[in-house]
């Protein structure tokens, strides 16, 4: 549409007095017009859904060695010379590959050896085709950057190919503490960093890392896991909104008998330390109907627990009932970890007794709060009326909770007779 506007202009005849103002004006135009003809053909870079960037690490003698590989596509502002139906052209690629594995990998990596950043350098750079395994082992990947590059007029849409980067930076040591860090999120909508590291003596780590995960210690020490974990388990209490209106449930009839009170958050403490250790270690279902049920019968706790309030509350019974409970909820804890013991290295037990104390500060924090704010509430108003109150606002929102989660469950056990 625009070029036979421009097209039209230039046909048309000069106006009565315009002289060579108008032919100045149609020279401009075909100027215009001969630069737009010229131009490359631009590729409409869009924001790819799901990325995998693949990264490799090994520290060698007084180097350590990084190679990353991400598919071209996500490298959304650089054109990449192509020809025909858009195959990339190789030869002609070599500048772009360059500019793509700075900008969008080497400028968003941070590789540290203690708390020292490393000065990362790119050392070689090539495309890859899509079917290309070589990143499976380091050396296979190492040394496909000696490899011939790919052949030239190859039929390689440039959307399928794979950037392959090998970076390189002087380290002190190669038994140092290191870390990582990936700004690389703004590669897809969803971006997962696959990244895999070989330390001295054999040791070797796998990490999943969705988005920014922050910095990453890749060989943890002990106590850098047992601090992680530690703050997951005190941050993952206080946000969880099911475990805190439990709590709550628990703690009403009995804040003002200290000695009843131990005994119920003891044996809820023990409960859920058991089956949190044991699904870790993997003493629990993996199937998928598995997480709805846990969260079903949480929500059932909860309510059950405001019947209870309203009814009958018994010192002598609710013990036992916290500890059976505290199972079901040491399930649903060992759901925040599925994907974080990964960070905790050889100090797995240690990880997950650090995220239990977690826990259970953040339940010590919530009793030192509501304990005496349901004592002055209680001060307003009759304990009984009060406490009552409290049961059917949280057994209400409880009753919502169960019917959603119960028709979630539903759809895993719809093979079974009475759930149709």
């Amino acid at each position: 549409m625009f070029l036979t506007q421009i097209i039209a202009e230039i046909g048309a005849s000069p106006r009565a007095g315009a002289g060579s103002t108008d032919q100045v004006r149609r020279l401009n135009l075909l100027i215009a017009l001969a630069a737009l003809a010229l131009l490359p053909a631009v590729h409409a870079h869009e924001v790819p859904s799901d990325v995998t960037v693949r990264m490799l690490v090994r520290p060698e003698g007084d180097r350590v060695v990084l190679l990353v590989r991400a598919p071209l596509e996500a490298m959304q502002d650089i054109v990449f010379p192509t020809f025909g139906p858009g195959y990339l052209d190789v030869p002609r690629a070599a500048p772009q590959l360059r500019s793509a594995a700075q900008v969008w990998l080497l400028d968003n990596l941070e590789l540290y050896e203690g708390e020292r950043r490393l000065p990362l350098s790119i050392v070689a750079v090539r495309a890859s085709l899509p079917s290309d395994r070589a990143f499976a082992e380091f050396d296979t990947a190492l040394a496909r950057f000696n490899a011939e590059p790919l052949a030239p007029g190859l039929d390689l849409p440039w959307q399928q190919a794979l950037l392959d980067v090998q970076l390189e930076a002087p380290i002190e040591s190669e038994s140092s503490l290191f870390s990582l860090r990936a700004h690389t999120e703004r590669l897809g909508r969803r971006v997962v960093n696959a990244v895999r590291f070989l330390g001295a003596s054999g040791v070797e780590r796998v990490f999943q890392l969705e988005g920014d995960a922050g910095v990453v210690p890749l060989d943890p020490r002990w106590h850098q896991s047992m601090l992680r974990f530690l703050v997951q388990g005190f941050e993952h209490i206080l946000g969880g909104a099911d475990h805190l209106l439990f709590l709550l449930c628990l703690i009403v009839p009995f804040r003002r008998q200290l000695r009843a009170l131990v005994w119920i958050v003891t044996a809820f403490t023990a409960g859920h330390s058991v089956t949190l250790i044991a699904a870790a270690y993997g003493a629990a279902p993996t199937g998928l109907w598995f997480p709805p049920l846990v969260e079903t019968l949480i929500a059932l706790s909860i309510f059950y627990m405001c019947v209870e309030n309203v009814v009958c509350p018994n010192p002598r019974t609710r013990w036992p009932i916290a500890f059976g409970f505290g199972l079901v909820h040491g399930f649903g804890f060992s759901f925040a970890l599925q994907n974080t013991l990964q960070f905790a290295g050889d100090h797995v037990l240690m990880s997950l007794l650090s995220f239990n104390v977690g826990i259970e500060l953040g339940q010590l924090l919530v009793l030192v709060v509501l304990v005496p704010a349901l004592n002055l509430l209680f001060r307003y108003v009759d304990a009984r009326v009060g406490g009552i109150v409290i049961a059917v606002i949280v057994g209400h929102t409880a009753w919502h909770w169960l019917a959603e989660r119960f028709v979630v469950l539903q759809a895993f056990l719809s093979w079974l007779p009475w759930m149709n």
